[in-house]
């Protein structure tokens, strides 16, 4: 039987052949855009990677917050609605929580790199 490469592992090749063998021998605009095709493709690895956990512990954190089970999209709808008409004040400690649960988890996908993530 033969085992096929997975999606993440797919992604990386590809990530590797651009930052390690094109990339070098690139230059000017076509360098550029190689370079943002590496980081595109980063970005995907991670969201394969870490997405589904983000958006399961996203998802835990709306239903406490809003008090009903839905869809995430559905949850994050309810929240903003919930935040416009004052049923949860934007000083609320658990609000507060699940945004920067929120943005360290959107973070660590998209800018791992970035100094403030460590914070």
């Amino acid at each position: 039987m033969m085992d096929q490469p997975s999606i993440v592992e797919l992604v990386e090749a590809v990530r590797n052949f651009l930052e390690q063998r094109a990339l070098p021998e690139l230059k000017g605009h076509t360098r550029f855009h190689a370079r943002v095709a590496a980081n595109a493709l980063g970005i995907v690895a991670r969201e394969l990677t870490k997405g589904p956990v983000a958006a399961t512990r996203e998802h835990e954190r709306l239903a406490v917050l809003t008090g009903r089970d839905g869809t995430l999209d559905e949850l994050n709808r309810l929240l903003c609605t919930m935040i416009r008409d004052g049923r949860i004040a934007l000083d609320d400690a658990h609000l507060l929580e699940h945004l920067e649960h929120s943005a360290h988890d959107k973070i660590a996908i998209d800018q791992p790199g970035y100094a403030g993530l460590a914070d």
